[in-house]
């Protein structure tokens, strides 16, 4: 391909997929230098995100596992970095071919599952608020995404004190440019599920939350703004209904709302320009109930594919659902998945982290239990 312009070499590693990538970076010192640039980095992971390629689908259960997103029909259990007899595994968020993991041990990592790279984070501890009393409840969660305006990517964690009838919280971010927390101001509302991750969507952060005082204002969305580090609330469509739940989700990097109508429809409806009050448009609606949640749209964007819980069966499927028609076409079944699992979308990068390969990591680990044995 050395005939070949630079600029035709680029177009066409830039619709790889990653694996071949990572052989080609062998085929010579400049090709290496390319595929090894941040430039040619950006270049890949925006074709990817702007023609809907090289997408995984992700399942969380006690283990991992990865699908083809074009095929889905079959999957592949990830050796991730924080595999821990005993303890199970969480998904924090996914961003640009990145996940946020933890585990029981409240360890933390990032993971690049195309790679095989991964960067685990800095223990934090939590500062407890002056004057704290008496017996109290501690809970953290996490929130994972990009500062664009920074080109960081950014871990939130939100310590949780519950003390009788209050409750504070404590706020640090994770920097993996500067590889360091710094504290934030603190949350100034309650999260209306407190075990919770943030909801990625437009460079910020999202949970349902209410007031910390008795108002009739609740079931508010606030948002944490990576770029800034600060809280705002995002408007609503103007709807309301006291026997209505709802929740927030993400879909084609959009915010949803997913309303239930007291178990008699659900509606979804999405933010198609972020902050835009008027910009709010329902989706789809289903009735009778049932609770299905958006994952993804189709590569042509006339279907979403739908996680369908079934808690009769206490298990989860996974359904096609056509947009333009108001219908479901296609149930999906992945051979190798659990009955039961939490989904998420992946893209396929090389976005590096400066950790090292899972290979390493364990050579390292047996390296350590043979010096053990010597001495």
């Amino acid at each position: 391909m050395s005939s070949f312009p630079d600029e035709v070499i680029l177009e066409i590693l830039s619709r790889l997929p990653v694996k071949p990538l990572l052989r080609f970076r062998c085929v010579s010192k400049p090709w290496l230098a390319l595929i090894d640039s941040p430039e040619f980095i950006k270049f890949h992971l925006k074709h990817s995100l702007t023609t809907n390629t090289n997408l995984s689908l992700i399942l969380r259960s006690s283990k991992l596992y990865s699908s083809d997103f074009d095929s889905l029909d079959g999957a592949i259990e990830l050796d991730h970095p924080l595999k821990t007899p005993g303890y199970g595994i969480d998904i924090c968020g996914s961003c640009n071919g990145l996940l946020c993991l933890s585990n029981s041990e409240d360890d933390v990592a990032l993971w690049n599952p195309s790679t095989r790279k991964f960067k685990k984070l800095p223990v934090t501890t939590m500062d407890f608020p002056d004057g704290l009393q008496g017996l109290f409840y501690c809970k953290s969660v996490y929130g994972f995404g990009y500062d664009e305006t920074s080109d960081d990517y950014k871990v939130l964690k939100l310590f949780q004190l519950f003390v009788g009838d209050d409750t504070n919280s404590v706020v640090k971010v994770y920097s993996l440019k500067n590889d360091s927390w710094n504290k934030v101001p603190d949350c100034p509302y309650n999260l209306y599920y407190p075990c919770s991750f943030g909801t990625l969507a437009s460079g910020a952060l999202h949970w349902l939350v209410n007031p910390k005082v008795k108002s009739d204002r609740t079931n508010l969305i606030l948002a944490f703004d990576l770029a800034v580090e600060e809280y705002r609330l995002v408007p609503q469509p103007d709807f309301y209904d006291k026997n209505s739940s709802m929740d927030v989700g993400v879909l084609g990097g959009c915010l949803t709302i997913l309303y239930n109508h007291n178990r008699h429809r659900l509606d979804v409806w999405v933010m198609k320009e972020y902050g835009v009050k008027e910009s709010w448009t329902k989706l789809y609606s289903v009735q009778p109930f049932e609770y299905m949640f958006p994952v993804a749209y189709s590569k042509c964007g006339e279907e979403v594919l739908l996680e369908k819980v079934m808690l009769e069966k206490n298990s989860k499927m996974l359904v096609w659902y056509d947009l333009k028609n108001n219908k479901r076409v296609k149930n999906v079944k992945i051979q190798g998945v659990p009955d039961w699992f939490e989904p998420f979308i992946c893209w396929e990068s090389l976005v590096p982290l400066g950790g090292n390969r899972e290979g390493n990591a364990k050579k390292q680990q047996v390296g350590e239990k043979k010096k053990r044995k010597k001495r």
